[in-house]
């Protein structure tokens, strides 16, 4: 069975984000992911994980102005000196951290996104990225995030293709790809190859992955027979509290 990381953004949000390790290492996990570190110490944060057993399996490079609506800036033009500032400060964390792999959030095309912009963006962070960590582009749905650049999983190959980095690679969240394409089970059979992190939630609400629109035993089935081994980050809304909630976990391990 896959092994899953808590999204330390998501779950067990009641406490400080530093007290969540624990909690999580006390609900069973062994790796957590979380979506920016860099209000914390990085040495502080490693220390949480190592204390509690975690391994940090992934976060995303700074998003820009995150609170003035922005989500991410790879494809904004004019960007760009600040972009290479971002992976520059990522990659400090990753090392510090131990971690590698990591997310580049695109933007919105509502901000001007461009498809060459990103495509240069990402080739630099992977270049500089080369011996430390993957490079990870996510397609995410248009009803969470209106307006995101990268939607669709095929879009996703394409530019993976043709930035020809081999630490570049796909972030699959089973939950976006229902909400925007369908066929969970044929985009884990066919992007296979060149997926390096999965995600999961379930549609509609983006609960817990055990009732809904994605059958999450099949899924991760099929993720095993892909012959998959990294991690399968918990980036999920619980629906009535972290803990309350963590009994899927027993039925899909």
């Amino acid at each position: 069975m896959p092994r899953f990381a808590a999204n330390l953004s998501f779950l067990f949000t009641e406490l400080d984000f530093l007290d969540r390790f624990a909690a999580a290492a006390e609900a069973g996990f062994k790796g957590v992911e979380f979506m920016f570190p860099y209000a914390y110490d990085a040495a502080d944060v490693r220390a949480r994980a190592d204390a509690n057993g975690l391994k940090v399996v992934l976060f995303n490079l700074p998003p820009g102005h995150w609170d003035k609506g922005e989500r991410g800036f790879a494809a904004l033009p004019g960007r760009e000196d600040e972009f290479a500032s971002s992976v520059d400060l990522a990659l400090n964390y990753a090392e510090a951290l131990g971690c590698q792999r990591l997310h580049a959030m695109a933007g919105l095309t509502t901000h001007g996104a461009q498809r060459d912009v990103y495509l240069a963006n990402l080739t630099l962070a992977a270049q500089w990225a080369a011996g430390t960590a993957d490079i990870l582009i996510e397609p995410i749905n248009t009803r969470d995030i209106p307006g995101y650049f990268l939607t669709t999983t095929r879009e996703a190959r394409n530019i993976i293709t043709e930035a020809q980095e081999p630490n570049l690679g796909l972030q699959l969240d089973l939950y976006h790809r229902q909400v925007m394409e369908g066929d969970v089970a044929g985009a884990i059979a066919e992007f296979a190859p060149i997926v390096r992190h999965y995600q999961c939630a379930s549609p509609p609400d983006r609960g817990e992955p055990d009732k809904g629109e994605i059958d999450y035993r099949q899924a991760f089935k099929l993720i095993d027979e892909t012959g998959y081994r990294g991690w399968i980050g918990c980036e999920y809304k619980p629906r009535a509290g972290t803990r309350e909630g963590l009994g899927w976990l027993k039925t899909m391990t």
